[in-house]
C-alpha cells in the first residue's frame, strides 16, 4: 500500500494496538504492532489530534526518559461516543457507548405494533429524543443500527425482516435524513460478532461462530478479525437449520427447523400452551424460572438442549476457537449455558472443550453495545473514516 492507504492502515494498527493493550507507551506500541517508532509517533500524533487517543497523566513504568502512556480517549470530557440502535420485534433499544464499547446510557422504546408502516419514522423520532436527552457535549461519531433478518451493510438496506414486514427498507438513509448523522447498519448476529472481535475474548479474533436465538434466529462467522457476509450479505441465515430430535412444525413446511424449535416466538407460544405464563413473553418465563417455577425451568432447559444440538452442527462445520451463544436464559443464568454445552458435546464429532461455548462478553447489555459497535468497526479499520 502507498500514500493515504498506507497511512490509514498504520493508523488503524496503532489504534487497534492501544485498544488491545492500552494504556501503552509509544515504544510499547511499536514493539506490539511491528511499525517503526517513527511511524508510531506520526500516527499517534494524528490520533491524539483527532481525539481518539489521549495521554494519561503519569509516565509508564521504566527507567530513563519518561514514557507517556497512551489510551483510547474514553474520558467524560471530550471522549468520543457512538450511538446504538437495536431494532427488535417488541421494542427498540437505544444506547451510547465509549471507544471501549462500555455502555454509558440506555433506553427502550416499546413498539405498539411491530408491523406498523410508521414504525421506522417513530424509531427515528424516539432515537432523536434519546440523543438530545443524553447529550453531554462529547463528540458523537454517528449511529450503529442492528436488527435481525437479511441486512445489506453496504447501503444500509434491510432486505428482508419477516417479523416486521420490512422489504428493501433503506434504514440507513431514512435515519440519516431524520437525524442528520452518519449511520451504519448490519444484521444483529454480525453486530455481536463484531463486538466480540473488538472488545471480547482474544480467541474471537482468531475465529468465532455466533449463534443468536431470539424472535429471529441467525448466526455469524468470523475469521482473522473479519466477519463473513457472503454474496449479497446473506450469510448467517440458519433459521431452517435442522435440530436433531425436533419434530416442531415449521411454516416452511418441514419439521425440526431451528426457528420453529427454539426461537423466542416458539418458546413463548409453548409457555402459554403449557399455562406457565399468561403471555408469550420469554423474559416473563425466565422470571418464573428464577422464582422457582419448575415448569418454567424445565421448558427453558428443553430449549437450551435444542440450541446445544443445533450448536453442535455449527461447531462441526466451522470448528471455531470460540462459539458465542446469545440466548436470554443462558446469558442470565449459567445453568442454562451448561445445558447448551452438554447437549453440544453429546452430539458433536469434533467438539471436546465445553468452555469454548460462551455467552457474550457484555452479558445482558449485548445488543445495545453490539449495535453501537456497528458504527465503531469502520473507525478501527480506518480512523480517518470517521474523523
Amino acid at each position: 500500500m502507498a500514500g493515504d492507504s498506507r497511512a490509514a492502515a498504520n493508523a488503524a494498527s496503532v489504534l487497534r494496538t492501544v485498544l488491545e493493550h492500552g494504556p501503552v507507551a509509544r515504544s510499547g506500541i511499536a514493539g506490539l504492532c511491528g511499525l517503526s517508532p517513527a511511524a508510531v509517533s506520526r500516527q499517534a500524533t494524528g490520533l491524539l489530534r483527532s481525539g481518539l487517543l489521549r495521554e494519561l497523566p503519569g509516565p509508564a513504568a521504566g527507567v530513563g526518559r519518561p514514557r507517556i502512556p497512551l489510551d483510547l480517549h474514553t474520558g467524560a470530557v471530550g471522549g468520543p461516543v457512538a450511538a446504538g440502535l437495536h431494532v427488535g420485534v417488541p421494542q427498540s433499544t437505544f444506547s451510547l457507548v465509549d471507544l471501549r464499547g462500555r455502555l454509558l446510557a440506555r433506553r427502550s422504546f416499546p413498539h405498539r405494533d411491530p408491523r406498523d408502516p410508521a414504525l421506522c419514522r417513530d424509531i427515528a423520532e424516539q432515537l432523536g429524543r434519546f440523543l438530545r436527552a443524553f447529550d453531554t457535549g462529547r463528540p458523537l461519531l454517528g449511529i450503529g443500527a442492528a436488527l435481525g433478518g437479511w441486512v445489506r451493510p453496504g447501503d444500509g438496506t434491510v432486505v428482508r425482516h419477516e417479523a416486521l414486514g420490512w422489504r428493501d427498507v433503506p434504514l440507513a438513509a431514512a435515519l440519516e435524513r431524520a437525524l442528520g448523522l452518519p449511520v451504519s447498519v448490519d444484521n444483529h448476529a454480525r453486530a455481536v460478532a463484531h463486538a466480540e472481535i473488538l472488545f471480547g475474548r482474544p480467541e474471537a479474533r482468531r475465529s468465532l461462530v455466533h449463534l443468536f436465538i431470539g424472535n429471529v434466529v441467525d448466526a455469524a462467522f468470523g475469521t482473522e478479525g473479519a466477519v463473513h457476509q457472503g454474496p449479497g450479505a446473506a450469510a448467517g441465515d440458519v433459521a431452517h437449520l435442522p435440530v436433531p430430535g425436533s419434530q416442531a412444525p415449521c411454516a416452511c413446511g418441514r419439521t425440526g427447523c431451528l426457528q420453529a424449535t427454539a426461537s423466542d416466538t416458539a418458546l413463548g407460544a409453548e409457555a402459554v400452551r403449557r399455562a406457565i405464563v399468561p403471555d408469550p413473553s420469554v423474559p416473563m418465563l425466565v422470571d418464573a424460572a428464577a422464582t422457582g417455577d419448575p415448569r418454567a425451568d424445565r421448558l427453558l432447559r428443553e430449549r437450551a438442549r435444542a440450541v446445544g444440538r443445533a450448536a453442535a452442527l455449527l461447531l462441526d462445520v466451522f470448528n471455531p476457537a470460540v462459539m458465542v451463544v446469545t440466548e436470554l436464559s443462558s446469558v442470565l443464568h449459567d445453568g442454562y449455558l451448561a445445558e447448551i454445552r452438554e447437549a453440544a458435546a453429546a452430539l458433536s464429532r469434533v467438539h471436546s472443550a465445553p468452555e469454548r461455548i460462551v455467552g457474550p462478553y457484555a452479558g445482558p447489555a449485548v445488543l445495545p453495545g453490539a449495535a453501537a459497535a456497528v458504527r465503531l468497526v469502520p473507525l478501527f479499520r480506518d480512523p480517518s473514516h470517521l474523523t
